[in-house]
């Protein structure tokens, strides 16, 4: 379903999320619990928004899903040089969120990203004894002025942060996990066999 962008109104830390996507010219995000927001699928999304605790509106559901889709356009790699790195863990691709058909074509989905050429997938898998990203998700965005900003979200917050003592230690981080996952390659061998395992 096309979505007029312009006549969305998008909740303030979506917004904010949204315009310093659009400023960066690289993008890193490491995920342990779900699929990264660019990444998702609207059925995917939307099951991620009807489970929510307090529940949301339908009307709310609506507004999330709309502005999450809306901010998959920054992945086009004719619009920009802007590029992306993404580390998902493993448990990101087996949990059969929204069930398997859905779970299925959510694979399918971040295979088709993944081979984008401006656009590293990796998988950090389970069977890792090492695994530098166990405090939970994060992403770092560099901006064209040379500033890197993070963002971190928890339970019943979210963080941004820019001073470059927080975001080297981020950075730092995220070199350590992109070392411990597989590489882009093997990374889409493997999310081709786990989806080859929802057939069964």
């Amino acid at each position: 379903m096309k979505r007029d962008v312009a006549e969305v109104r998008y909740p303030k830390k979506v917004r904010d999320l949204k315009r310093l996507e659009a400023e960066a010219v690289e993008l890193c995000a490491y995920n342990n619990s779900v699929l990264h927001g660019l990444l998702q699928t609207e059925e995917y999304a939307r099951a991620i928004f009807n489970v929510r605790r307090p529940a949301f509106t339908e009307g709310e559901v609506e507004q999330q899903v709309t502005a999450r889709l809306a901010r998959q356009e920054i992945l086009d790699p004719g619009a920009s040089r802007r590029v992306f790195s993404f580390v998902q863990c493993e448990s990101t691709l087996r949990r059969p969120i929204g069930g398997r058909i859905v779970m299925r074509r959510q694979l399918e989905r971040v295979l088709e990203v993944g081979r984008l050429r401006n656009v590293d997938l990796q998988v950090l898998p389970l069977n890792r004894e090492e695994n530098s990203g166990t405090d939970g998700s994060f992403r770092l965005l560099k901006l064209t002025d040379g500033a890197t900003v993070a963002f971190s979200e928890a339970p019943l917050s979210s963080r941004v942060m820019t001073n470059p003592k927080e975001t080297t230690v981020l950075d730092i981080r995220y070199g350590v996990i992109r070392a411990q996952a597989l590489s882009p390659r093997e990374s889409l061998a493997f999310i081709e066999k786990v989806l080859g395992e929802t057939e069964t």
